[in-house]
C-alpha cells in the first residue's frame, strides 16, 4: 500500500470536524456554568456589606442602573430587525453584550433588592427577570449546537445530510474490506436521521444517541481491524502500512459517525429553539411590564 491510498482515505474526514473548535466550544460553556454561581455569590456578599438604609440614593441609583441595563438588552433584537441599524458593528459583538447583560443587569437588580422583594410588584419583577435570565442561560446552550460556534451563521440541515450523503458514499467506498463496519454504519445513520414521534421521542433520542454512536463506532473498528488483517495478509502489507491504513480508515468513521450525530440532532435542537422562543419572550413582556409597575410605583410613593 502507497501512502498516497491513506491520505485519500484521511481525505474523507470532513472539513467540518472541527474537534479544536468544539473542545473550545465546550471549555466556553463549562466556564461559563462555573462563573455562574461565583457571580450569584458575588452580588450576595456586596449586597450584604452595601448599608441597608430603605430608600437610601445608593439603592435608588443601583436600581436605576439595572434598569437601564436591561431597557439596552432591547439593542440587540432591535439591530436584528431594523433595516437602518444593520450597519452598525457585527452582529456577534451585538449578541456578546446582549449575553453579558442579560447576566449583570440581573445580578445588579439583586444587589439593589438585597436578594429581597419588599412588595408583590417588586416579587413579580424579580422573578420574571430571574426566570428571563436562567431562559437566555438555556437558550443560549440550545444556539451553540444549531449554529458554527456561538458567533457563525445558522446551519442549514438540508445541506449537512447532503454532505453527509458525499461523505457517507466516500466511505463506503473504502471498507469493501470491511462489509460488517459498512452495514453497521448504514443502520446506524437509518435510526440516526429516522423522524422521531413527539418531543418526548426526540429528547430520547437526543439523550441516548451518544451511546449507540459509541457503540457502533467500537463494533466498526473491531470489523475493520479484523478486514485489514486478512487484506494485508493476501497484499502482503508490512505492519506500519497496516498501521497507517487502519489509522486513516477510523479517523474517517469517526468523522462520519460525528457528522451523522450532529444531523440526527440538528431537528431536536430547532425544535427545542422554537419552543424556548414560545416560552422564553412572553416572560420578556411580564418582566417589562413588572419592572415600569415597579418604577412607577417607586416614583409616586
Amino acid at each position: 500500500m502507497s501512502n498516497a491510498a491513506s491520505s485519500a482515505i484521511a481525505g474523507a474526514v470532513p472539513r467540518s470536524d472541527r474537534r479544536p473548535a468544539a473542545r473550545s466550544s465546550a471549555a466556553s460553556e463549562c466556564l461559563l456554568l462555573l462563573a455562574l454561581p461565583v457571580l450569584f455569590a458575588a452580588a450576595w456578599v456586596l449586597s450584604e456589606a452595601l448599608p441597608k438604609v430603605p430608600g437610601s440614593d445608593l439603592d435608588y441609583y443601583l436600581g436605576l442602573t439595572g434598569a437601564s441595563m436591561m431597557l439596552a438588552l432591547f439593542l440587540y433584537p432591535l439591530r436584528k430587525r431594523f433595516r437602518f441599524m444593520r450597519s452598525a458593528g457585527a452582529v456577534k459583538y451585538w449578541f456578546a453584550s446582549h449575553m453579558a447583560l442579560g447576566i449583570a443587569a440581573p445580578l445588579v437588580i439583586l444587589v439593589h433588592s438585597r436578594f429581597q422583594a419588599q412588595s408583590l410588584n417588586a416579587a413579580v419583577a424579580l422573578w420574571c427577570m430571574l426566570t428571563v435570565m436562567g431562559s437566555g442561560v438555556v437558550g443560549r446552550f440550545i444556539y451553540m449546537r444549531i449554529h458554527h460556534g456561538l458567533w457563525g451563521e445558522h446551519m442549514n440541515l438540508v445541506d449537512m445530510q447532503a454532505f453527509l450523503r458525499l461523505n457517507s458514499a466516500g466511505l463506503r467506498s473504502k471498507l469493501v474490506f470491511a462489509p460488517e463496519a459498512e452495514r453497521a454504519l448504514l443502520a446506524f445513520e437509518r435510526s440516526a436521521l429516522a423522524p422521531r414521534k413527539g418531543l418526548l421521542g426526540s429528547i430520547w433520542s437526543l439523550l441516548t444517541l451518544w451511546l449507540r454512536a459509541r457503540l457502533v463506532n467500537g463494533r466498526c473498528r473491531r470489523a475493520v481491524r479484523r478486514g485489514l488483517a486478512e487484506l494485508s495478509a493476501r497484499r502482503g502489507w508490512t505492519s506500519e502500512e497496516q498501521r497507517r491504513y487502519r489509522r486513516a480508515v477510523t479517523k474517517t468513521l469517526r468523522a462520519y459517525i460525528g457528522n451523522v450525530h450532529r444531523v440526527a440532532h440538528f431537528s431536536i435542537y430547532e425544535r427545542m429553539f422554537s419552543l424556548w422562543h414560545v416560552v422564553h419572550i412572553p416572560f420578556v413582556y411580564m418582566m417589562v411590564a413588572a419592572i415600569i409597575a415597579h418604577v412607577v410605583a417607586v416614583h409616586m410613593y
